[in-house]
């Protein structure tokens, strides 16, 4: 009786026991299931992926390569003549875009604003160089430019000044003009300053080299310059150094003139060549890889020149007393030769040189032709 009752309370723990282990079980397999299945497809899909990429790579396109031979600048054929007729993308133009529309007429005409405040900020905390005996002159002048030096300077200066605006409008009005004009005031602008730029910079060429060729002599470097230079000019202390006709301030300007000049007036001519009928020496592609090279070196000097011509504007202006008389009249004072380029004055005074205020017209006209740029020192 007692066996009987035990037995089947021992198997129904038995049976729980199994019950358990397979829930549990179970459980796992539906946890390992549910991680590996999709474990199980990603494997399957990247090893699809990597033997389509791999079909891929090894099958051509013919249109990818076609489209890709073109941006290389492949040519094919074209019914339509001429050089370069065939070449359907220069893709060189693409990078001289990039270039052109990124530091070029973002960052660098920045310089521009930045001399004009500097110059400010000196007018107004510096004031103007004026002369010692400003209020007691003796009305005695010495000619210190011809009428054809005054000529050259004044048409140089003019077109000097046309270039810039007209270049820099082109360079940066897409950003800064046409909020301020709209896009058809702006075109029509833009229009005008390309003819205006591309005709007048030959002129202007011209005038570079005639006033390198007249003040080349008077523009070498000598030991007084260096000391010029060392007292800053006379900008910053009341005594103002020595200095011959030209100083050291004139004659950096010079040779800025004479190379960084020069360079925009040959990257100008460049570029502006075909549009006056010129071809230049060189196929068409090479042709346009050089022009678009010029345009980028042109831009920079340009922009670069433009800042520091402020400066010489300046100062041959507003900022210095006497100093535009000497290039509107031909004549300075006695008093400013001397205080400025006290050297050139003295040899003046000794040759003579020195017109006094009761002198006749005939007198003036004696000395204007006796004044030739090549001789004066």
């Amino acid at each position: 009786m007692s066996q009987s009752t035990t037995q089947p309370v021992k198997k129904a723990k038995k049976t729980m026991a199994q019950r358990n282990r397979i829930a549990m079980w179970s459980v796992f397999f539906v946890l390992a299931t549910s991680v590996a299945l999709p474990l199980m497809s990603y494997s399957a899909h990247w090893l699809g992926m990597t033997a389509t990429a791999q079909e891929a790579a090894g099958a051509t396109n013919p249109r990818a390569n076609f489209w890709g031979a073109v941006r290389d600048g492949v040519s094919g054929y074209s019914a339509v003549k001429g050089d370069g007729a065939n070449v359907l993308v220069q893709s060189g133009g693409t990078d001289w875009l990039a270039k052109r529309n990124g530091f070029l007429s973002q960052k660098l005409p920045w310089i521009i604003a930045g001399m004009a405040g500097i110059i400010l900020l000196f007018h107004l905390f510096g004031g103007r160089n004026k002369l010692d005996k400003s209020g007691n002159l003796s009305g005695r002048k010495i000619k210190r430019w011809s009428w054809i030096e005054r000529l050259v300077h004044w048409v140089t200066a003019i077109s000097f000044i046309m270039l810039a605006i007209t270049g820099i409008s082109m360079l940066i009005g897409k950003t800064a003009l046409i909020p301020l004009l709209g896009k058809a005031g702006f075109a029509t602008w833009a229009g005008l300053a390309i003819s205006i730029h591309n005709y007048i910079g030959p002129l202007f060429s011209v005038g570079i080299v005639l006033m390198i060729l007249m003040w080349v002599w008077h523009n070498i470097p000598t030991g007084v310059d260096l000391k010029w230079l060392a007292a800053g000019g006379g900008l910053f202390k009341k005594n103002h150094p020595s200095a011959g006709r030209m100083n050291a301030g004139e004659k950096i300007w010079f040779w800025l003139l004479a190379t960084v000049g020069v360079a925009v007036c040959v990257t100008g001519l460049i570029m502006v060549a075909p549009i006056l009928g010129f071809q230049l020496p060189a196929g068409i592609e090479t042709a346009r890889a050089n022009m678009q090279q010029a345009n980028l070196i042109h831009g920079a000097l340009g922009v670069i020149w433009t800042a520091i011509a402020l400066g010489h504007i300046y100062i041959g202006t507003a900022g210095t007393e006497g100093a535009f008389e000497g290039m509107s009249t031909g004549y300075v004072s006695e008093e400013w030769a001397h205080q400025h380029h006290d050297l050139w004055a003295e040899k003046m005074v000794a040759k003579g040189k020195v017109i006094d205020p009761s002198a006749t017209v005939a007198s003036r006209m004696k000395a204007d032709a006796q004044a030739a740029p090549t001789t004066q020192s």
